[in-house]
């Protein structure tokens, strides 16, 4: 499953976004998620294999609980397909701070 299959999916999105957060154990994760899309925790859990299978995830094992975190490796394979496409909007995003710049400039001289 290619890096972009995993983002298509916005339960795993949303956990993501929770574990950008914070680490989190696997119970609390499947609370959230199961109230917000309605879905059974057996559900919720098999994302989250989907994640650590792919590299977005890691979890330990704490006495009773698994803690899950971000991991970088899945990330960087998203980044490094999107690295193609940065040249399409870098110029527009350094304009822009420059009209940024320009504008606070004008205020300071004006003030």
């Amino acid at each position: 499953m290619n890096a972009f299959d995993v983002l298509g999916d916005p339960v795993r999105r949303r956990i993501l976004e929770l574990l950008a957060e914070t680490e989190q154990p696997a119970g609390a994760v499947s609370d959230v998620i199961s109230t917000e899309f309605g879905i059974s925790q057996a559900a919720v859990s098999q994302h989250l294999k989907i994640l650590r299978e792919t590299g977005f995830a890691t979890s330990t094992i704490d006495g009773t609980r698994r803690i899950y975190a971000i991991r970088a490796d899945g990330l960087k394979a998203a980044d490094a397909w999107l690295d193609k496409f940065r040249t399409f909007w870098e110029p527009k995003f350094m304009a822009l701070e420059t009209e940024i710049e320009r504008g606070k400039k004008q205020r300071r001289d004006r003030d």
